[in-house]
């Protein structure tokens, strides 16, 4: 006897109930259960995930015709067994989805992965309930004799592809030589932005995250040695413009008190 013919009669109800809705055309409805009510559930249920979804990733779905869009939403919906039980996390829901299960068929475009999770990225900072601490930071404080403080709402990413260009009109086939380097930060009024970044400054806001103790000058002694640059006070002045815009974008919240 199979573990579900021993469930009780009311929990085997809902597990045909819930399957008939993920998968309508290979799970039938429990029976004695009119059709046009049971129509009712999978138009609403279906339609709100996927609005959800196209509502979270607009750039991806754009990038589809409906039949498409519906085939790879109705995708996830049946096979993905989401953890969260939040509306707001359906959308980690669906990267975890692409990411661990889709699988690469032929259709999807080669920038998928990267392009979704750009557009999700927006979202998690807009609701993170993370905030930045201001108690040890001078915002005034000089940013290369002294110590810089990256903001935690501050994510630099890499990417293979340009995902902050892509759009129906621009689908690259192929990474170009050079990968893409983004910050997207929420700023002191809780506005989400995006700021598209050379190596240099990744680099700059990595090694931050790694040695976050360095005077801002220490830290571009380290990319001038790197960089192997004939002249390291060059790079020292280019850097104090550099942590200057990303303070002003919120991204660097200033220098750590008691460390300059």
């Amino acid at each position: 006897m199979s573990e579900s013919t021993r469930l009780p009669r009311f929990m085997q109800l809902q597990q045909d109930f819930a399957a008939h809705l993920r998968e309508p055309q290979r799970n039938p409805a429990p029976a004695g259960l009119e059709d046009r009510r049971m129509k009712i559930y999978r138009e609403l249920f279906y339609n709100n995930v996927e609005n959800f979804i196209t509502k979270g990733f607009p750039v991806l779905r754009s990038l589809f015709s409906n039949h498409a869009w519906h085939g790879l939403v109705r995708d996830f919906y049946s096979r993905h067994r989401s953890k969260s039980p939040f509306f707001h996390g359906i959308g980690r829901e669906f990267l975890d989805f692409l990411q661990e299960e889709r699988g690469r068929p032929a259709g999807d475009p080669p920038f998928m992965l990267e392009l979704a999770h750009y557009e999700w990225v927006e979202m998690a900072l807009a609701i993170s309930e993370l905030e930045a601490d201001m108690t040890d930071v001078d915002t005034e404080g000089d940013l290369v004799s002294g110590v810089p403080v990256v903001s935690p709402l501050a994510w630099s990413l890499a990417y293979q592809y340009p995902v902050h260009r892509i759009s129906p009109e621009f689908r690259p086939v192929r990474p170009p030589a050079q990968p893409t380097y983004i910050v997207v930060y929420r700023d002191r009024n809780d506005e989400v932005g995006f700021l598209e970044v050379n190596a240099v400054t990744a680099r700059l806001l990595q090694l931050i995250e790694l040695e976050p103790n360095r005077t801002g000058q220490a830290q571009l002694e380290v990319i001038a040695t790197e960089l192997q640059h004939p002249n390291p006070m060059q790079v020292v002045a280019s850097g104090r413009e550099m942590l200057a815009g990303l303070h002003q974008r919120d991204i660097v919240l200033g220098a750590r008190k008691g460390l300059s």
